[in-house]
């Protein structure tokens, strides 16, 4: 089993659905992502918070046992979001975005930090990005994502750091802005020629594709009859693929990840089920583990049997 350091935003959220709403609620792409992972492989997380930060969050963290050596914390606020999903829960409209104390967030990593064997680099500047991955001894796994931000903005750093990953995540918009090509298929397979031995394309509530050992497979997402917040969903996907690849020793074996795939899956669909990280706060690995034997139950297909 690897450790793996995550880098990214803790946030406070303030979201609006058809189910309700919340504010000022935990978020971040580092606190998904690693709420979803710690439930596979020990995890370290690297980021910044303001002083009106609630300890009470941090102390939520702690217990799930998330190294928080990492978790600076600086005067002035926390970086925050407010957002708002209609009918189509697949997409937010933003409504206001602070980045506060974490537009000057430099991270520095200790030598704890720099020895990870799995390294995520969360949807953060790629320049940040960068300055991270230089400063890793060597990860044996080193995944990253983005948004279509950074796509407009540092499309070249960011073509340059997928040379160094081996997985990368994108939503299908973004892979279409990166590469200029409609076709998910072929945005993946572009994409994987630019580094990336597994590429990840996330379709939201229809599933995703991924480029591993040369093809392209396809999955469904976990059917959830009930989604209030979709909040962070592709955040905790990553958690759980890549805490199962962690958990493999890091390794990317097609087989792995069709797994980890499940396991994306499986850990975003409990997200979705309630606001911001309350679900994934309590969720303990033999829930996931059992929500993994029903998706794979439900994707059987008896073999040699042609209709």
């Amino acid at each position: 089993m690897e450790s793996i350091l995550v880098v990214g935003s803790i946030a406070l959220d303030s979201v609006k659905t058809p189910s309700g709403a919340t504010e000022d609620a935990l978020g971040g792409s580092a606190v998904y992502f690693s709420l979803a992972a710690r439930l596979f492989s020990p995890v370290q997380l690297l980021g910044v918070v303001g002083t009106d930060f609630p300890e009470r969050h941090r102390d939520m963290l702690a217990a799930r046992e998330i190294d928080l050596a990492g978790l600076q914390a600086v005067p002035g606020k926390t970086f925050r979001w407010s957002g708002k999903y209609g009918r189509d829960l697949n997409s937010a409209r933003t409504l206001a975005t602070h980045l506060n104390v974490f537009e000057r967030f430099r991270p520095a990593l200790s030598p704890r930090q720099k020895d990870a064997s799995v390294l995520f680099l969360a949807n953060i500047d790629p320049e940040l990005q960068w300055e991270v991955l230089a400063q890793m001894k060597g990860p044996r796994l080193v995944a990253c994502d983005t948004m279509n931000y950074w796509i407009a903005s540092k499309k070249p750093a960011l073509k340059e750091l997928l040379s160094r990953v081996d997985v990368f995540f994108v939503n299908e918009d973004e892979a279409r802005k990166l590469t200029g090509d409609s076709n998910n298929c072929r945005a993946a397979r572009r994409l994987a020629e630019w580094g990336p031995s597994v590429v990840v394309v996330k379709k939201g509530e229809h599933g995703a594709l991924v480029v591993a050992g040369g093809k392209v497979h396809a999955f469904p997402a976990f059917p959830v009859e009930q989604v209030k917040d979709p909040t962070g969903a592709g955040d905790s996907f990553a958690g759980g693929f890549l805490g199962y690849l962690a958990s493999v020793n890091g390794s990317t074996d097609v087989r792995h990840v069709k797994r980890a795939m499940l396991y994306g899956s499986v850990t975003a669909s409990f997200n979705v089920q309630d606001f911001s990280t309350r679900v994934l706060e309590d969720l303990r690995l033999d829930a996931v583990r059992e929500r993994y034997r029903e998706f794979v139950d439900l994707l059987a297909v008896e073999d040699g049997v042609l209709v």
